[in-house]
């Protein structure tokens, strides 16, 4: 039976919460008015929120493990598209320029060809400078490697490594050789395949790349078009943004490996290095590798001078390297790529060190474009909450120590 209020109106049964320990609360009808049998919510809210986020994880990391799962059967696939999207980056401003004087097919096609000459032109020079000064580097290694033997004899560690020694070990190869022949082949083969592979991704790339440079705006628009009306504007924003920072991330390396390359070529002809060229190819390639790649290019820039021109000269090899890449990173890529990528070092440091455990070499070049695109969506995309009024919230919960005891207003917070 309901209650009446004094001027004898039905008053509707109430609802109330009873406080419990943990911020738990009852929630039911006012005694004697609650159902038989009606079920009492005693679970902490933080309790629930803690649910309602889990299942939420589980279906993100779900999805994510599917997207990751799909593209290890497509791999070529997925290969061919994002090359295609690092050219179409590189040579859009090229197809920019040529069609305002001819027709933008014919600019694609002559970007393309021109991309292409320039790189077989690159490679052809680099195979005659190394098929030229090869005899004279075996020679020089050779006599490279028997004056560290003769350091490493003379030194405190008395390490005595003999020709004889080196002979054996390079007879015990030669022997491994023999004895796993069929082993080999079957690598051999399986390199032709991969090569096989290389050319069909090279050529998919070159495909794609040829109609996103054509009509790149024209399938954007169909692809919007295909979305409900109330998610295109949501969809213009996030791929404006991740083609920007896509396309910015790419240029700028390009730009800066190119930039390291002219240098390292510079400081290896200066100090008397054979197959110089060469080298500053290889520098420009591992510009492209965040982290890994510019050591590796220095390492084996230095053996080089080291085979060349001895122990001296490798170290000063490795000091001109080492300042290239404190000249690109202090200098060229605040100067380049701006706030398009604004990754801290940290992040660039997982997501290389992830993408190289989830797919090796491939992964570490694509990490961090990835990684970078996915953030600058997000800080597009998302409401930003206003920022903690630090005055207000000591007033309202009273003064508390700071994380590492930070000093504020010269005061010890």
């Amino acid at each position: 039976m309901s209650d009446r209020d004094e001027s004898g109106a039905t008053e509707r049964p109430r609802t109330a919460g009873a406080q419990l320990p943990g911020g738990s609360r009852v929630v039911g009808r006012v005694a004697g008015s609650r159902r038989h049998n009606e079920p009492v919510e005693i679970a902490p809210l933080w309790l629930r929120a803690a649910a309602a986020w889990s299942w939420r994880l589980i279906v993100v990391v779900a999805a994510v493990s599917l997207v990751f799962f799909a593209t290890t059967k497509v791999l070529l696939l997925f290969i061919a598209v994002f090359l295609s999207l690092v050219f179409t980056s590189v040579l859009r401003p090229v197809v920019n320029a040529l069609n305002r004087f001819i027709p933008r097919g014919l600019a694609t096609a002559a970007s393309i060809i021109l991309a292409f000459a320039v790189i077989a032109g690159m490679f052809t020079y680099i195979g005659f400078s190394v098929a030229g000064q090869w005899d004279k580097l075996v020679r020089q290694f050779s006599q490279g490697i028997t004056t560290i033997l003769t350091f490493l004899e003379n030194s405190r560690l008395h390490l005595k490594i003999t020709n004889a020694s080196v002979q054996s070990w390079l007879d015990q190869a030669q022997q491994w050789v023999q004895n796993n022949s069929s082993a080999v082949a079957s690598t051999a083969l399986s390199s032709a395949g991969s090569v096989a592979e290389v050319f069909t991704t090279l050529a998919l790339a070159t495909f794609f790349t040829a109609f996103f440079l054509t009509r790149g705006a024209e399938m954007w628009a169909w692809f919007l078009n295909q979305l409900p009306e109330r998610f295109r504007p949501s969809w213009y924003i996030g791929g404006g943004v991740a083609w920007y920072t896509f396309s910015g991330y790419t240029r700028g390396t390009f730009i800066v490996a190119a930039s390291d390359a002219v240098l390292a070529a510079i400081g290896l002809l200066i100090l008397g290095v054979p197959l110089a060229a060469p080298l500053a190819v290889l520098v420009f390639i591992g510009a492209f590798i965040p982290l890994i790649g510019a050591p590796l290019a220095m390492v084996i820039a230095m053996i080089v001078a080291l085979a060349a021109n001895g122990l001296v000269n490798a170290l000063l090899v490795g000091v001109v390297i080492a300042l290239i890449g404190q000249f690109e990173g202090h200098v060229l890529q605040p100067l380049v790529m701006g706030k398009q990528v604004s990754l801290h070092p940290v992040v660039v440091a997982l997501s290389v060190t992830a993408g190289t455990l989830v797919a090796g070499i491939l992964g570490a070049v694509v990490a961090v474009p990835l990684v970078a695109v996915a953030w600058t969506v997000f800080s597009r995309l998302r409401t930003v909450d206003p920022p903690t009024d630090m005055a207000a919230l000591e007033e309202l919960v009273g003064p508390t120590e700071h994380p590492a005891g930070e000093e504020r207003d010269g005061e010890q917070a």
